[in-house]
């Protein structure tokens, strides 16, 4: 819900039931805010990994521990009894998703290696795949595309313009 509407319902809303608006909100802010998180130590690791380590070994102790820690949270989430009927639910899109994160791994490390700020690689490449996924939406989605996003495109070009200036 965007701030305007928020606003609007706000004033129009009695107190006892504002609650539920804030929580309502809290529910789409949250993993927004766990993204942002995440993100900002996954740059700050990226960025501190010594040069002379290889990034594979690098990434295999960090995958070893993540799927600990993701099987962990996974069997106390489904419990131990469903873990067969859970894991029958996975398809190719997990697979296809462990390439994709190894290439978004290795390649910021050689991001940072070939000598990027931490303040500018992740947003001009955040900004690329911002455009990139407008594009997928429309086309694998049928996701429309307004005046306004197109004109976002833009804007976002100038400012990759501005930040590598």
């Amino acid at each position: 819900m965007p701030v305007t509407e928020y606003t609007a319902l706000k004033s129009e809303v009695h107190p006892t039931k504002l609650f539920s608006v804030i929580y309502l909100n809290w529910n789409i802010i949250w993993p927004i805010l766990m993204v942002i998180l995440a993100n900002t130590f996954y740059n700050v690791c990226m960025k501190s990994m010594p040069s002379d380590v290889n990034p594979f070994g690098a990434l295999m102790v960090t995958y070893l521990a993540a799927a600990i820690i993701s099987a962990a949270i996974f069997v106390f989430a489904v419990g131990p009894s469903n873990i067969g009927v859970e894991i029958s639910k996975v398809n190719w899109t997990s697979i296809i998703l462990a390439l994709a994160i190894v290439g978004l791994e290795v390649g910021y490390v050689f991001v940072y290696r070939a000598g990027w700020q931490v303040s500018n690689a992740s947003v001009v490449a955040n900004i690329g795949l911002a455009c990139v996924l407008l594009i997928v939406g429309y086309l694998l989605y049928k996701e429309n595309i307004s005046i306004r996003q197109i004109v976002g495109i833009l804007a976002c070009m100038f400012g990759l313009i501005l930040i590598n200036i």
